[in-house]
């Protein structure tokens, strides 16, 4: 008899156990891509789990990457700040949405030059096609005629992996250069014409930080929480303006909502407006599990309704009432 008791508590403790375990599976959602969010999303998954109990593993390895490994189903979810054209949505069976806007800082390390540095367009097209090398250079010192600046060559920083943020870096530089479009063009991978790569925001950052006479470009939220230096760049009405919430905002306002949500708002008009900014997007497989689709769902609706306190901290943009209402839509229809 104490055999077959021992054995029972054994058998229910063994099914409380697969129970528990089955309930920590189905609980947890996994995903992977851009860097440019990751700031905002560890905050969101962290707050989302504390409210839901719900799990969610993002690992920020690039867009690049992250549109990779949904495609392959090695993950629930990808992110990338590149959008994919409707072609590639059709191939892949899937649907991309929307989660939040922001911008791209064009950071430096300058000795001697604090906050207030102006750049063009075509200046820093120029840059990074190798045709201006020193920060003396007559062009940038025309552009700051009040800032000293020294004779030093400008060191080139860009993306050594696949990323969204070079895609709307990469959309900036071919809308104001026609050289950049013609001789190298946008997308999250591209072939520089010089400089050293750095792994993800975080990688550019890094150089940029420990690199004298650097420059490169990061997602805002990096910039602002290292206490990066950036420019202000000159924008399509002609007025230099630092990138910020209130003048992505400006410059979203004027993107067009398409039905796949490939969205692009680089260079756009407005006096405010910032011209390198974008949306950075969760990718989603239509034939996933429904179970996870319906959890991946409810995150959204979630992170729309209260996300925007945790975005706007960080420097992130919420997207319009609008917007938010279409992808919802979309989701449902799923």
């Amino acid at each position: 008899m104490f055999g077959i008791q021992v054995i029972n508590r054994l058998l229910l403790t063994l099914g409380l156990v697969l129970g528990l375990s089955h309930t920590v599976v189905g609980e947890t959602l996994n995903g992977a891509g851009a860097t440019f969010p990751y700031p905002l999303y560890s905050q969101w998954f962290y707050t989302y789990e504390k409210t839901t109990g719900i799990k969610i593993n993002y690992q920020s390895i690039g867009s690049g990457a992250g549109i990779k490994q949904v495609i392959e189903g090695t993950v629930d979810f990808g992110a990338s700040d590149a959008p994919l054209k409707e072609e590639e949505l059709k191939k892949h069976n899937l649907i991309q949405f929307p989660m939040v806007g922001g911008a791209i800082a064009i950071v430096y390390n300058v000795p001697g030059v604090q906050k207030g540095l102006r750049l063009s367009p075509e200046s820093i097209a120029d840059i990074y096609l190798g045709k201006l090398t020193r920060w003396d250079d007559q062009k940038i010192k025309a552009e700051n005629p009040n800032i000293k600046l020294p004779p030093i060559p400008i060191i080139v920083v860009h993306r050594a992996d696949g990323s969204g943020t070079t895609n709307i870096f990469t959309w900036f530089l071919s809308d104001v250069s026609k050289d950049w479009k013609d001789t190298v063009g946008s997308g999250t991978s591209v072939k520089w014409h010089s400089g050293i790569g750095g792994k993800g925001n975080e990688g550019v950052a890094g150089l940029v930080r420990g690199t004298r006479g650097a420059i490169g470009y990061v997602e805002l939220a990096y910039a602002t929480q290292t206490g990066m230096t950036y420019a202000e760049i000159r924008n399509r009405d002609g007025n230099y303006v630092e990138p910020s919430i209130e003048t992505t905002q400006k410059a979203s306002a004027s993107a067009t909502i398409t039905e796949s949500f490939y969205i692009k708002f680089t260079y756009s008009k407005g006096k405010d407006s910032y011209p390198i900014a974008g949306f950075t997007y969760l990718i989603l497989r239509k034939a996933m599990d429904k179970a996870k689709l319906n959890k991946i769902v409810k995150f959204v609706e979630w992170a729309y309704k209260n996300g925007n306190q945790f975005a706007v901290k960080l420097y992130y943009v919420p997207l319009s009432q609008e917007l938010k209402t279409k992808v919802l839509e979309a989701l449902r229809k799923l």
